[in-house]
């Protein structure tokens, strides 16, 4: 049985009546597991993770999108992550037996569903992108929803699918298709953003750290502490331990001790190989690991 996994984030980590009702507009889709819930209040972010067969699960996006943008105004969203549209990003992954090419497939045909159905600009990232400058999701979310006007005014920023118009309340769509990718946070014991910009400088590939990895330094404004958002886009080149050995080091370079450690969304159990779970302060559940939702054949 082929399984595709979808991993959309939204910009809604507060109001936990929209997010339940996102929720089950996703349970409502026969053949689809939602397998995860994670929100944030201070990110103003809730990443849900569901998967099942490609046919079903492109529904299941669909009706999410359709339950998200009615709920979500972004004229009145705003926190420390970075966000393009109310659905921000909707990446679709292959996992057992399902390839990359139908995972692009699915993707763009997702993608032009949702730019004419609710007449919406749509990029497409990752494997799905058009243009090779498009590839990187940071790259398209650059300026964020308070610049969209401008770059939608831009011939270089115009839109793969649907309008090249500024929506107010939805903004834009981010649409990909990408391998597995771990993402997680480590809490600072302290309030120093400086410290942890630091150490997200140090640790992403982009500033010369470390391969695959992705991160940036937030403050959490409702809980006095700081943060390191961290995404692992490929657990193969750099490992799930190495990472975070890398953020403890320079956190205690710094002076910084780490307060705690939380996955977003789930890992697949390749990540953790050779690894306990705990000795990376993860502190897992069985429902946390990826292949523990497969649905059995």
């Amino acid at each position: 049985m082929k399984i595709l996994e979808c991993v959309p984030n939204v910009s809604e980590g507060r109001d936990p009546s929209v997010i339940h009702a996102i929720a089950r507009a996703v349970q409502g889709v026969a053949g689809v597991r939602l397998a995860d819930v994670h929100s944030d209040p201070d990110h103003h972010r809730s990443v849900f993770t569901f998967l099942g067969q490609p046919e079903a699960v492109e529904t299941a996006a669909l009706a999410l999108a359709e339950a998200a943008l009615a709920r979500i105004d972004m004229r009145t969203r705003q926190g420390v992550h970075p966000r393009l549209g109310a659905v921000d990003v909707v990446p679709f992954v292959p996992l057992r037996e399902a390839t990359m090419a139908e995972a692009v497939s699915v993707a763009r045909q997702f993608g032009r569903t949702v730019a004419e159905n609710f007449d919406l600009p749509v990029y497409f990232y990752g494997e799905a992108a058009m243009r090779p400058e498009r590839r990187e999701l940071p790259e398209i979310r650059r300026g964020e929803y308070e610049g969209l006007p401008a770059k939608l005014s831009d011939p270089a920023w115009t839109p793969d699918a649907g309008p090249a118009d500024f929506s107010p309340q939805s903004g834009a769509m981010v649409v990909g298709a990408r391998k597995i990718l771990v993402a997680f946070n480590v809490w600072l014991d302290g309030n120093d953003l400086g410290v942890a910009q630091a150490i997200a400088r140090a640790i992403r590939q982009s500033s010369g750290g470390l391969p695959s990895v992705q991160a940036i330094g937030v403050r959490l404004p409702r809980r006095g502490a700081v943060q390191i958002a961290i995404n692992l886009i490929d657990y193969h080149r750099t490992s799930l331990g190495n990472v975070l050995e890398a953020v403890e080091r320079e956190a205690k370079a710094k002076g910084a001790k780490i307060a705690r450690r939380e996955l977003v969304g789930l890992v697949p159990g390749g990540a953790l190989t050779g690894a306990d779970p705990n000795t990376v302060g993860l502190d897992l559940s069985p429902e946390q690991i990826l292949e523990t939702h497969f649905p059995k054949t």
